[in-house]
């Protein structure tokens, strides 16, 4: 259809990808008849038998974001690097391309999709592809259909081929009406942007597939995310990574929110193992399918401080932005995660003090690190 094709070639341009024990998974045998999708009846399927002994094998819609490219990383290290595709509609740079397999997906086309899962016996789907709250605010149809239509092919799909499937939400579901402090896994939810609205309609549809049709679906809140190897995207918690480049840069940082903004942050590296950890726990430890999860609850005022104590001459100044101060406004302000912690024994490495000196590790090379150092 003409509609969807051009969503497609937008998508194209502006789709952004955006966070133990060991579990063996047997899969078990499943009638294609159960598929909430209508399948052709002269569909054909490969027929494989999995064993104990066999590792998942992973697929990453969306892979060339902020977490698809480090969870590729994590998952080839535990699964075997052939074991783990990753995939997205734009051209991966070179050292992506021959870390492991890469192939181009569209989630929007759903048979292109189905071939790929089909064709490569794929058991475990990480679904990254998402229009971030900016860009969704600046293209709301758009983000209807890569947010909300390329869901229900991903969650039919993995419903069709009894996948595990795993779908990130975020902060963003949360809106004004919720508690913020802290804000608990299960209450109220209104969010006031078009990604956070797809994202509570990902949680209610992925639980109404589990209990539907059983499929084995998992999904955690990541709270704002901290690397040193992504550049800030000028997001509402950006600002948050977006102070080391520029204290190493200029020694000079401006901020966009008030300086008592709190937010809850993670460090890349605990939300990659959150991410690992909750899909490996036995089913029946999940007493829900969406868990939030935190590590660090700070304000830019409390970041600054810390990171002064690296760049002692850094200037911070504020200049809030009154579109991303009224969304950080209406976010929680620190997650209880305790289900998380209780269930499947989830536990954060990083703290603040551990964060800025990892961030200042990775990016530090700067003369002004090494003398205040």
């Amino acid at each position: 259809m003409p509609i969807v094709r051009n969503l497609g070639r937008a998508a194209s341009q502006l789709l952004q990808s955006s966070g133990c024990g060991c579990g063996i998974w047997v899969v078990p045998a499943r009638s294609i008849g159960v598929s909430p999708r209508q399948v052709a009846s002269d569909a054909s399927f490969h027929s494989v038998t999995f064993s104990e002994s066999d590792h998942p094998r992973v697929l990453i819609t969306g892979g060339l974001g902020q977490l698809g490219v480090g969870l590729a990383k994590l998952l080839r290290k535990r699964f075997g690097k052939n074991n783990v595709i990753l995939s997205d509609i734009r051209k991966p740079a070179d050292n992506v391309f021959y870390s492991g397999p890469f192939i181009f997906a569209d989630i929007l086309d759903y048979k292109n999709l189905r071939e790929i899962v089909v064709n490569n016996r794929i058991t475990w789907l990480f679904h990254y592809s998402a229009l971030l709250s900016a860009v969704g605010e600046a293209n709301v149809p758009l983000a209807r259909a890569v947010n909300i239509t390329g869901l229900h092919n991903v969650l039919d799909i993995a419903a069709e081929h009894n996948l595990r499937l795993f779908v990130p939400s975020t902060i963003g579901a949360f809106g004004p009406t919720s508690p913020r402090d802290p804000t608990p896994d299960l209450c109220i939810q209104r969010p006031r942007t078009i990604y956070g609205v797809s994202k509570v309609h990902a949680e209610l549809m992925g639980e109404y597939y589990h209990y539907r049709y059983g499929l084995d679906f998992r999904c955690l809140r990541y709270p704002g995310i901290i690397s040193a190897d992504s550049q800030p995207g000028g997001g509402t918690t950006d600002y948050a990574v977006k102070i080391f480049h520029d204290a190493i840069k200029t020694g000079k940082f401006k901020c966009y929110l008030r300086p008592d903004t709190r937010l809850p942050m993670m460090y890349i590296d605990d939300c990659l193992k959150a991410t690992l950890e909750v899909m490996e726990a036995p089913a029946e430890s999940l007493t829900m399918r969406t868990y939030n999860i935190n590590a660090m609850s700070f304000s830019p005022e409390e970041l600054a401080q810390e990171v002064q104590k690296y760049v002692p001459e850094l200037q911070v100044t504020y200049n809030v932005d009154q579109v991303r101060q009224a969304i950080a406004d209406s976010w929680p302000m620190n997650f209880d995660d305790s289900n998380a912690r209780r269930d499947w024994g989830w536990k954060h490495d990083y703290d603040l003090p551990e964060l800025v000196t990892t961030m200042f590790s990775y990016l530090g090379s700067d003369s002004r690190i090494a003398q205040a150092n």
